[in-house]
């Protein structure tokens, strides 16, 4: 395995955590949308992660091989609604309110968004840990030859 396939891999995973905090960050502030476009309330979104699949010679080379050590990365393959049931409040003068006074809100729990956008800040900052690691490693095996 080379640095490179190192930075790539965490550059992947720098990208998939962006968006997932991206993804985290809409659904904090759609916490009161009552109307979509689709008439509905919001609709919690989650992002699927797939490890990604080496593809190239080397790579299924290796795999047969059994000298595959690492893997590919990470990609987001998918951003899915939560389907979970929508909470409902009592609030008769909401102008969203159903005939017996009940308004139904979007089925995002700020406290688990945050727990998620913790989650992903903290795989974010190990990602550029691992970065910072092997940009290090490569300048002191720069360094030996001098």
């Amino acid at each position: 395995m080379s640095f490179f396939n190192s930075f790539n891999i965490s550059a992947t995973g720098l990208t998939a955590e962006r968006l997932r905090m991206d993804i985290i960050s809409k659904n904090i502030a759609n916490t009161n949308t009552t109307r979509t476009s689709a008439g509905t309330p919001y609709r919690r979104q989650i992002p699927i992660f797939k490890e990604m699949e080496g593809n190239s010679f080397s790579d299924v080379f290796e795999q047969a091989m059994g000298n595959k050590v690492a893997g590919n990365g990470v990609e987001v393959v998918a951003i899915k609604e939560d389907m979970s049931d929508f909470k409902r409040e009592y609030n008769p003068s909401h102008p969203d309110a159903d005939e017996d006074g009940y308004v139904l809100l979007p089925n995002v729990d700020v406290v688990t968004e945050m727990i998620n956008l913790i989650s992903a800040s903290r795989a974010y900052e190990a990602n550029v840990t691992v970065m910072n690691g092997t940009k290090s490693m490569a300048m002191k095996a720069l360094a030996i030859g001098k």
